[in-house]
Formats: C-alpha cells, structure tokens, sequence
C-alpha cells in the first residue's frame, strides 16, 4: 500500500526521510527519473529552447520535487528557469505563512526570484457561490497569469503527478464525464505544463529523501469531506493494494481518451460545415443531416454549436439538442444560457432573454402571515395547520407545502436568490446549489432572479418556492403543528 503521510494539524515541514518508504509500483520504472521527464518534455513539446519557465511552488513534496528536478535539467538545458510562484490562499493562517516563508527560503537558497500572490478565497467563494476547492483553483490560475508576466515567464510548470491525473479520471467517471471529460489533466493546456504526468507522488518522496530536501504537509489534504480527499485516501490505496497497476493504467486511459477525442473533434468539425451554420442572431443547426450522424460525432456537433452559441456543453443538454433533432415537430428547450427551438428543417440555437432584473429584498414572514413580493409580484402566505393533514393548493394559488413545526424555525423570511444559497433536497442525501436545483428543474435562466427563497431564523432554505422543500430537520425552536406555506407566481 502507498505510504500516507500522519496526521498533522496545518501544514508543516516533513523531514524527507519519511518519504523513504516502498514505491507503489510493482517493479523498477526502466527509465531514470530525469530521464523520464526529460523525454516528456520533449516527446510532448511541452516547451523549447528559447522558453523561460516560472515554476509553482506550494510547498508540498509534488511542487518542492518539481523545482529541483527542473533546476537540474535546466543546468544542461537552453531553456532557463524564470522563478518561483507561490500563492498564499488565506485560509489556514499561520501554517500557511509557514508555507510561504519556506519557498522564499527555498527560492533564496536555489537563487530563484519568487512572486508570492496572496488571494482571497473565501471572499472568492461568498462571491461566485462556487466550492471552496473550485473558488481557489480559480484564483490560483488567475495569480499564476499574473506572476508569469511579472517573472518574465513564458509558460508556467505545476507538479500535476501520475496519481494526481488517476484520481482525477476517476472522479470524472464518477461524475458522469464524457471522453473529453475523461481525458483529464492534459499536458499542456496554454502556458501551463505538467512535467510529472509521468512520476508517481512516492517516487518524488524518495528523490527528496535521497537529496535530504524538507518539504511542508499539508493537514486540509487529509480532509475526507473533500471528495478528492476521500478518494485519495480511502478508495486510491485500494486500488494500489488490488491493483498494482491500476494507477499507472488509469492515467494511461486519460492519454488514450485524450489521443480518441481529439480525431473524434476533428471528425466533427468536418461534418459541422455542413450542420452548423452562423447566423447574426445565433447559431442554426441543420435537423436532417443532425439526426443521421452517427452519435459519437452529433453530440460534438452540437458541444461545438452550443459553445458557439454561448452555451455550456453539458452531456445533459447536448442529448436534449439530439432528442430535439430526432423529434417529429416543432419544440424549444431552455438550456444553460442557451434556447433551442426546432422548425421543420433546423434547430435555432440562441441567447435567451437577459435575465429579468431583480433588486435584493427581504421581508419577514409572519406564521401565519402574508408577504407581496413588490419587486417581483410573487406573493407568499404561511399559516398553522393541526395534525398532519397535506392539503393541495387552493386554486388561485401556484404552488404549496407542508413543514412540520420541528423544521422551522420563526420567524421566517422571504429573500431573493443568493450567491452561494444551498439546499438538502428532501428525500435526497446531501445538499446542492441551487443554482443547479434550478438547472435541473429547467428554470428559464431569464426567471431564476424571480423565485422567492423561504429561510427561517437560522437562515436555513426551508422552501424554494415552487421547487423544493428542504429536507426535516429538527430547527430547535418549535411551534406548533404544521406550517403551511403557499406561492403565487408574479408577473415576471
């Protein structure tokens, strides 16, 4: 089984001599580790000669390994080495500034320049509504860009290993990805290179081990919430155990997907000359010659169309397009940013309308008690119900549920929308944004502004009007019986 690192709490640096332990493959790799990398770089023209490299450096052993072994080849290389990006993420205080003082250190004593970048990610986070994983890989990308000009960089190289790019093809496939999905960390994407795809994370310990070199542990990566976490560390070191190897194969797949997706894409760009056609106010799609592609090539067809129409290219909405295509009438389908509508002979891909303009608001919700949403129209009642009798709707009334005492608590609130706002579904495990509530439940983008949000006095998401209940749980501060809360759509 892989070696994994104790334990620690915040990140802190890790004599070398810990990563001397066994390799997780299952015999010597034929090559030497410069060897290897260098062949990498060369077979994958990851940069030339006249380049100038601004290595990523967070401290831990993946990054720590990358600078020494690309400062050793750059000794006999004509590329150079431009200096060392660190990017400080404001989230684990003094163990991160830790961090920071030992790859200035590390850049001193290499006689490196070092552009250190300090980001904010929980603001990023409260910002965008996305993860806390996905806001820092954000701003790491963006401080990379940054740090590279001001370095005088021409690309920008990140420790990427051979097991980072296994987790990451399994991640996908557990998500549903697709080829291009599955073909996971590239190479080169941009100025961005990856020289380690090919070394495992325990070989780069037993090249610091050997050379005496420290690196910093990082206590968040052992944080099984987090699902690469979990993966990393309750399903990888079974695989490396049943499956000598199964990592190595797993990242030779994401090449082979890469190498099958991109003839695939070629082949579609071929035949979307004669499917797509560019029009001043969208995109058109010929139905007929749509339909009678074989569906490896229609579903690129249409991620092409729908990117040039603005859209997003989920698998999702890239079926619906085809299902669109293959009917026997006229339809429209909103998607991600994008309608489609069907006529007789092509599918019109198009923005839709802006979303309508909505101001915050919040107002507060007695039990029982009325709220007229002024900005939008809608119109919120709640009241007490006895026993747990579920009543439909009134007729003048869109849409309306039932919550048991125990899972409110008072007041409540009516609000707008939130970046960030998450809800458990009830009857689902876990929560979800509900920007992909809405997704999902097919809420025209131009409309989503317009939904009431229902929270109680702990600002929990009790009900998105007309979508979803949260899931019930015990709130603290009972009333009695039953909460009945109804919605009325507004005029927007």
């Amino acid at each position: 089984m892989c070696f994994r690192p104790p334990a620690v709490f915040g990140r802190r640096e890790a004599p070398a001599a810990l990563a001397n332990r066994p390799a997780c493959y299952p015999h010597p790799m034929p090559l030497a580790l410069l060897q290897r990398i260098e062949r990498g770089i060369r077979e994958r023209a990851l940069w030339g000669g006249d380049d100038r490299l601004a290595v990523a450096v967070s401290g831990g052993s993946d990054s720590v390994a990358l600078l020494h072994l690309l400062s050793e080849l750059a000794a006999r290389a004509s590329w150079t080495l431009a200096g060392v990006i660190h990017v400080h993420h404001g989230l684990r205080g003094a163990d991160a500034d830790g961090d920071e003082a030992f790859c200035r250190r590390l850049a001193d004593r290499l006689g490196l320049p070092i552009d250190v970048v300090h980001v904010d990610v929980p603001g990023a986070r409260h910002r965008t509504g996305r993860s806390l994983e996905a806001a820092a890989r954000g701003l790491r990308y963006d401080a990379f860009g940054a740090a590279r000009m001001r370095l005088g960089a021409t690309v920008v190289a990140t420790g990427h290993t051979c097991d980072d790019q296994a987790e990451t093809v399994l991640l996908r496939l557990l998500r549903g990805a697709t080829a291009r999905g599955a073909s996971a960390i590239r190479p080169r994407r941009g100025v961005h290179v990856r020289p380690l795809l090919d070394c495992r994370r325990d070989e780069l310990r037993r090249y610091l081990a050997d050379r005496g070199e420290p690196f910093r542990e990082d206590a968040s990566n052992t944080d099984v919430t987090v699902p690469r976490n979990r993966l990393r560390h309750e399903l990888m070191p079974v695989i490396a155990q049943a499956w000598p190897g199964g990592v190595a194969a797993l990242a030779r797949f994401a090449e082979l997907a890469r190498a099958d997706e991109r003839l695939l894409s070629e082949l579609a760009a071929l035949e979307g000359r004669e499917v797509i056609r560019m029009a001043s106010d969208g995109v058109e799609l010929n139905r007929g010659r749509l339909a009678s592609l074989d569906p490896a090539l229609a579903r690129r067809v249409v991620r092409d169309a729908l990117e040039a129409a603005g859209g997003t290219p989920r698998l999702r909405e890239v079926d619906a397009v085809l299902r669109l295509a293959r009917g026997s009438s006229r339809g429209r389908i909103d998607l991600h940013g994008v309608a489609a509508v069907a006529h007789e002979d092509r599918i019109r891909l198009g923005a839709l309308r802006p979303p309508v303009a909505v101001p915050d608001y919040e107002y507060r919700l007695d039990v029982p008690g009325e709220v007229h949403v002024v900005e939008t129209g809608a119109t919120v009642r709640a009241s007490f119900l006895e026993g747990s009798a579920r009543r439909p709707p009134a007729a003048e009334w869109d849409a309306a549920i039932v919550v048991p005492g125990l899972a409110a608590a008072l007041p409540l609130t009516v609000r707008r929308r939130r970046p960030g706002d998450r809800i458990r579904p009830s009857g689902r495990a876990g929560s979800r944004t509900l920007q992909d509530l809405m997704v999902d439940r097919k809420v025209p983008q131009n409309e989503r502004a317009a939904v009431p949000i229902v929270v109680d006095a702990q600002g929990r998401i009790v009900w998105v009007a007309g979508l979803a209940a949260a899931a019930e749980e015990p709130a603290g501060t009972p009333p009695v019986g039953m909460v009945v809360l109804e919605f009325k759509k507004g005029i927007l």
